[in-house]
């Protein structure tokens, strides 16, 4: 990875975007919290790596991460700058496969790992949430949900 130089100015402008609380994971906390789960907000789950979910589920191993297009390098929504595009191109491949190894190690420790883009719909994000909460809850015989039987259904998943 190149050194990534910025100017004070620069540091001074990214330094001003904060790493959580953006508006999709809002969305995806107030979801879940409306549904009555109760998780926390990140926190560091391995010493392996530095991740720290954006939801973590700590009893039911459930690892939660919304990831910006721009960032994470979304497919479909990442439009590159214009100046300095092939540093950009490396670095955005770069967090791609620091995700990769991340997840890696977090599956490798026994975690669940959901991932959603920053697009995704909020409640089918949580869908996906409750699920993996779910199949946690059929393993170990616990009903976490006050409004009736477990679901443990697989289909749709990412």
């Amino acid at each position: 990875m190149d050194r990534w130089d910025a100017d004070d100015a620069r540091r001074r402008h990214m330094a001003r975007f904060g790493r959580r609380d953006t508006a999709p994971e809002l969305a995806v906390r107030r979801e879940l919290h409306r549904r009555g789960r109760r998780f926390f907000v990140d926190r560091p789950v391995s010493a392996r790596c530095r991740v720290r979910p954006d939801l973590v589920f700590p009893r039911a191993r459930v690892a939660v991460f919304v990831d910006g297009c721009f960032w994470h390098f979304c497919t479909d929504h990442t439009h590159l700058p214009k100046a300095n595009a092939e540093l950009w191109h490396r670095k955005l491949l770069a967090n791609q496969q620091r995700d990769v190894r991340n997840q890696a190690i977090l599956v490798a420790e026994g975690w669940c790992v959901v991932r959603a883009w920053e697009h995704d719909d909020a409640a089918e994000t949580a869908d996906r949430v409750e699920r993996a909460l779910d199949r946690w809850a059929a393993v170990v015989g616990w009903n976490t949900r006050a409004d009736g039987p477990v679901r443990c259904s697989t289909e749709g998943e990412r």
